[in-house]
C-alpha cells in the first residue's frame, strides 16, 4: 500500500470519530465509560474545550511549554490574587501557612504519597537544583549518568555536577525511536560498562519527542547496581496517570503548571521516605531527614499560584487522569498513524502506542539540522496556520515537537497530518 493510500485510510478512520460541533459553552459533566471509550467521545471533549479560553487564530500544537488554566481555575486564581493583594502580610503571616499546607496535602493525596514526602516548589527545575546541589554522598571515583532525551537545562546541570564535584559524567545517546526493550538494553549495558555510577537522571516523558521511558524497569536495574535515581516527571504528571510508587524511583521533580493546569510557578519535589539522608537540608533550614520540606526554601513566591493548586487538581480529577492520558495518546495516534508508512517522514520517540504519550516528534527524512527544521516549522506556521516548536538536543539531530492539549480537536491533528504529507511531497 502506498504511503498516500495509507494516509487516506487512517484519515478516514479518525475523521469518522469527529463531528462538527458548535463552540458554545456548556456544563462539564463527568465522563462515563472506560478511558478508551471516553478518549473517542468528541462531544465530551468539546465540552472540555468550552471550559478553556481557547486560541482560534492559529492551531497551537506547542502546548508543552506550560499548560493553559481551565476557566474555573483561572477564576479561582484571580480570586486568590485579589485576596492576597487585599490583605497582604496580614493574611500571609496569619493564615497562609495553613492554606499552603492544604495545597501540599492535596498534591500528596493526588499522588498517593505521604505529605512529608512531597514539597511544593516553583518549578521542576528548582526541585532538580535542590537535589543535585545538596547531594552529599559522592566518594572518589564515583560517576554520574544522563541521556540525550533529558531536558537540556538538566543535561547542562549534570555537566556542571560532574565538573564541580570531580565525578566522571556519562551521556547516553538513545535510539531515535524504539521499544521499551531497546531503551532498557542501552541502560543495562551502561550500568555494566560503568560500575562506578552513583547517581543518574532518568526522564519519564522526554520533552524532545514525547517518548515514555520504562522508568520502573530501569530504576529496578539501577537499584541492583546501587545507583540513586532522580526522575524528571516535569512533562509527565497529568499527561500520564501514575504515582511515584509506580515508578519505583528515589526522587522525582514535578511541574504542576504543565498538564495539571495550575497557574505558572508551581512545581514539586518528591523524596521517598527514608531516602533523604544523601541530600543535605537547604542551608539554614532545620536539620533532619523526616520531611522533604527542609530541602527547599521558597522565599517570597506567588502565593496565589500555590493557593490555586487544589482548584487545578479538582478540575483534573473531574476529567480523570486516565481519561486525559487516553485522549492525548489518541490525539498522537491520529496524526502519527497516517504518516507512519510515509518514507519521507520520520516519527521519533515511541515506536508504537505502547510507549507513546500525547506529545510527539517528527522530521522529514534526512533533515536533521536545526536550520532545516526551523524552515519546516516556519512553513507549517505560515502556510498552514499550525504552530509547533523545534527541539535540537537529540544525538540523532533536530526535530519538530508536536504537543496538543485535552481541548485540541481531532480535526486539528488531521490538518497537521495533511500538511506534513503535502510538504513531504
Amino acid at each position: 500500500m502506498s504511503s498516500r493510500r495509507q494516509f487516506l485510510k487512517y484519515s478516514a478512520v479518525f475523521a469518522a470519530s469527529s463531528t462538527a460541533l458548535s463552540l458554545s459553552a456548556q456544563q462539564l459533566e463527568s465522563p462515563v465509560g472506560s478511558a478508551a471509550t471516553v478518549a473517542r467521545d468528541e462531544h465530551f471533549w468539546h465540552a472540555v474545550r468550552s471550559q478553556f479560553d481557547v486560541q482560534n487564530d492559529i492551531i497551537n500544537l506547542e502546548q508543552g511549554y506550560w499548560g493553559k488554566m481551565a476557566n474555573p481555575v483561572q477564576q479561582a486564581f484571580f480570586e486568590h490574587t485579589k485576596k492576597v493583594n487585599h490583605a497582604m502580610s496580614w493574611y500571609v503571616r496569619k493564615q497562609y501557612k495553613a492554606d499552603f499546607l492544604a495545597a501540599r496535602e492535596s498534591v500528596a493525596d493526588a499522588l498517593k504519597v505521604k505529605t512529608h514526602e512531597i514539597m511544593l516548589t516553583r518549578n521542576a527545575t528548582e526541585s532538580f537544583v535542590n537535589l543535585i546541589t545538596q547531594f552529599n554522598d559522592f566518594k572518589a571515583g564515583d560517576e554520574i549518568l544522563w541521556a540525550d532525551i533529558d531536558y537540556p537545562a538538566y543535561q547542562d546541570m549534570m555537566v556542571w555536577l560532574s565538573d564541580s564535584r570531580n565525578v566522571k559524567g556519562h551521556e547516553l545517546s538513545l535510539p531515535a525511536s524504539g521499544t521499551d526493550d531497546d531503551y532498557i538494553d542501552v541502560y543495562r549495558k551502561a550500568f555494566e560498562r560503568n560500575p562506578r555510577i552513583k547517581l543518574m537522571l532518568l526522564t519519564h516523558v522526554s520533552n524532545q519527542h514525547g517518548l515514555v521511558m520504562p522508568v520502573k524497569r530501569i530504576a529496578q536495574l539501577a537499584r541492583e547496581h546501587g545507583i540513586y535515581v532522580i526522575c524528571d516527571t516535569a512533562q509527565s504528571w497529568g499527561l500520564l496517570d501514575f504515582t511515584p510508587d509506580e515508578l519505583g524511583v528515589d526522587w522525582a521533580t514535578f511541574n504542576l503548571h504543565k498538564w495539571i493546569g495550575s497557574p505558572v510557578g508551581v512545581g514539586a519535589l518528591y523524596m521517598r521516605e527514608q531516602t533523604l539522608a544523601p541530600v543535605m537540608p537547604f542551608p539554614g533550614e532545620d536539620p533532619g531527614d523526616n520531611d522533604v520540606a527542609n530541602r527547599v526554601h521558597l522565599a517570597t513566591s506567588d502565593f496565589a499560584s500555590f493557593l490555586s493548586v487544589p482548584d487545578a487538581l479538582a478540575f483534573h480529577h473531574k476529567i480523570g487522569g486516565k481519561n486525559k492520558e487516553a485522549r492525548l495518546r489518541y490525539l498522537w495516534e491520529s496524526w502519527t498513524l497516517p504518516l507512519r508508512e510515509n518514507p519521507e517522514v520520520e516519527i521519533l520517540g515511541a515506536a508504537s502506542s505502547d510507549n507513546a504519550s500525547g506529545m510527539g516528534g517528527f522530521r522529514l527524512k534526512g533533515k536533521t539540522s536545526p536550520e532545516e527544521n526551523q524552515v519546516l516549522q516556519k512553513r507549517l506556521e505560515e502556510d498552514f496556520g499550525i504552530f509547533t516548536v523545534v527541539r535540537n538536543d537529540l544525538s540523532s539531530g533536530s526535530n519538530i515537537r508536536v504537543t496538543p492539549q485535552i481541548f485540541t480537536p481531532v480535526a486539528h491533528m488531521q490538518k497537521l497530518a495533511e500538511a506534513i504529507t503535502t510538504i513531504a511531497g
